[in-house]
């Protein structure tokens, strides 16, 4: 099994959701985020004042798969979540040990 932890812009979130679920994926785990890496963040301007945001809000995905899906599931994350522009995100794939569905013991891949 494999853990996928995908950070993606914000208004790509139903559209990588949408293309995940036709990909087969069952389930995963959303967390609103800020964070900076290439970008650094940037200046805005509220009520005339300029100020710095050094953090720019992102999507947290979690998704545990079988690990013969990390590759498509990784593709279908990269092509949905990808405008081109700095700030796409980032995609991390770990491998899990263990997984069990509380309400039924249910182990590994037969939890997911």
């Amino acid at each position: 099994m494999k853990l996928i932890i995908a950070t993606i812009k914000p208004f790509k979130l139903e559209e990588v959701r949408e293309a995940l679920t036709e990909a087969g994926v069952r389930g995963m785990m959303v967390t609103e985020i800020k964070g900076f890496g290439s970008q650094s963040g940037h200046t805005e301007i509220y009520r005339g004042a300029e100020y710095a945001v050094n953090f720019v809000p992102k999507i947290k995905l979690e998704i545990v798969v079988a690990a013969s899906m990390a590759d498509s599931v990784v593709e279908t994350i990269t092509k949905t979540a990808q405008t081109g522009k700095i700030g796409d995100g980032k995609i991390f794939v770990l491998d899990v040990q263990q997984a069990i569905r509380v309400r039924t013991g249910e182990t590994n891949e037969d939890a997911l």
